[in-house]
């Protein structure tokens, strides 16, 4: 009985006692990832208004991500002796700046500065937002709390993007512009009213964050989360010409293909979330077999209407959303420290760089429309193989079975 009330505790603990300022920190992240994916959706107004190629505008994206992964550590370590919620609050204001020179931008230089500088404060952002979140919950709260923080990247990609796709393609993409600014400002005043003014971390130090750094565990979680999300992106970035051209979707399928796709992600990523505290070596494991399970079942049968959706739908739940579980081992390897948070991050976002070009290498030498698939699969099979260190070291030792009396150690 007293098993099944700690148990029954633990589930209220979890979905009761989150503190309301954990979803604002997801409301901020949903309003960067809204901004981080806007540019997609507009390439063509947006390079008629400015006059210039297509590409030029595509390039804005890389920018923007290429800031995340760089710009995003040497901002943390700028602010690392601020208070949380102040740097936080710094950020947003920095961010607000950056997406307003964007919508007033009257040359692609101006446009390209300041995605460069909304770039660096998102990737910042991220690991700023987690650390409060840590700081906010108890322990064994942690990765559902995370989980609802990073289900902002969910909703963004999923409402976020094409809400601002919509404003720019109706309204003109600088209102698109001007729109994520304002929901990022309702993310600040929303912030600023629940976050409590935190203590700034006296024993945070550049020395101590970048000693962190040396921790080749930590690095070994890294790997794992680069492996994951670069698996996911190699096949995510060209689900629509794989949609249409292999599987024989029409436009009007393939959309609601994708918006089943994004509902999964957010029903993975709140299970994950459940699962990360307790489990998270496990459902590491669990998640990349199925999502090399389901990798390899897409690029066998693409060809097959039923099984191409079953398999678009299974990678929406056990891809990206194991976020959580990723964010958790890093911060118990870690103790949740800004910097490492922020640089998880960076290596987050060269995984959806470095998996998008494999998977396009693929295609452009001549394997087809399917080799991206079979890239996500080598890659998610790579990450799994990236937890045998851990998984080994867990193994439990063979237990003796005649211990001398007295003897304790």
């Amino acid at each position: 009985m007293s098993d099944t009330t700690t148990a029954d505790q633990r589930l209220v603990d979890r979905a009761s006692a989150l503190p309301l300022a954990i979803y604002v920190l997801g409301f901020g992240i949903f309003a960067m990832v809204t901004s981080e994916f806007q540019v997609s959706g507009m390439l063509t107004v947006m390079a008629a208004d400015l006059g210039v190629p297509i590409p030029h505008i595509g390039y804005l994206v890389s920018m923007y991500a290429c800031a995340m992964a760089f710009g995003g550590p040497l901002l943390t370590v700028a602010l690392l002796k601020k208070p949380p919620k102040a740097a936080l609050l710094t950020l947003y204001a920095i961010f607000i700046c950056g997406e307003s020179l964007g919508a007033l931008s009257q040359s692609y230089q101006m446009l390209a500065a300041a995605r460069l500088v909304t770039g660096a404060v998102s990737g910042a952002f991220f690991g700023t937002a987690l650390a409060i979140c840590v700081q906010l919950v108890k322990e064994r709260q942690r990765g559902w709390a995370m989980s609802i923080v990073l289900a902002g990247i969910m909703a963004g990609t999923v409402l976020g993007l094409p809400m601002a796709n919509l404003i720019g393609t109706h309204l003109g993409w600088r209102e698109s512009f001007w729109a994520t600014a304002g929901l990022t400002t309702i993310a600040a005043l929303l912030s600023m009213a629940v976050i409590p003014s935190l203590p700034a971390q006296t024993s945070v130090s550049l020395r101590g964050e970048l000693s962190a750094l040396k921790n080749p565990r930590l690095w070994l979680a890294f790997s794992t989360s680069l492996l994951i999300i670069g698996a996911t992106f190699a096949a995510f970035t060209y689900f629509i010409p794989i949609l249409k051209e292999a599987s024989g979707y029409s436009d009007s399928a393939v959309a609601g293909l994708l918006c089943a796709y994004g509902a999964a992600t957010v029903v993975g990523n709140l299970v994950v979330g459940k699962l990360a505290d307790r489990h998270t070596l496990s459902t590491l494991t669990i998640g990349l077999c199925l999502l090399t399970a389901f990798l390899a079942m897409f690029g066998i049968f693409a060809d097959s209407k039923p099984f191409a959706a079953v398999s678009l739908i299974g990678i929406g739940l056990v891809g990206v959303t194991m976020n959580p579980a990723m964010v958790t081992r890093v911060m118990r390897v870690a103790n949740g420290r800004p910097l490492v948070n922020t640089v998880h991050t960076s290596v987050i976002t060269l995984g959806i760089m470095t998996g998008a070009f494999l998977g396009g290498l693929a295609i452009s030498t001549g394997y087809g429309l399917q080799a991206p698939l079979w890239v996500g699969c080598a890659m998610a099979l790579a990450g799994l193989l990236s937890l045998v260190p851990e998984l080994w070291s867990r193994k439990p030792a063979p237990r003796c079975t005649h211990r001398p009396p007295g003897n304790n150690g």
